[in-house]
């Protein structure tokens, strides 16, 4: 199971969720931040850091986002910030 960012994440991009996290596996692009499940640790210190309460656990994702959990793993591979 890894954390997974939803739809109240695009356009905020407040990104107070990416310094707590331990094995930094936030990606961004133009349009919100995703989380690489495979990095990801689950330890959801970023969850009560996000402002727009857009973070879940995999198997806690509202069932109108479900999308999001494959999304953030194919934009979360194809950002220019997992390529640095």
């Amino acid at each position: 199971m890894a954390m997974v960012v939803t739809q109240p994440c695009i356009g905020c991009k407040d990104k107070a969720c990416l310094p707590v996290c331990p094995v930094e596996c936030f990606h961004e692009d133009d349009a919100m931040v995703y989380i690489d499940p495979d990095e990801c640790i689950d330890c959801g210190a970023c969850v009560p850091e996000c402002p727009t309460e857009a973070i879940f656990y995999e198997d806690d994702v509202p069932d109108q986002w479900k999308g999001f959990i494959e999304l953030n793993a194919t934009k979360s591979a194809e950002c220019p910030s997992a390529h640095e």
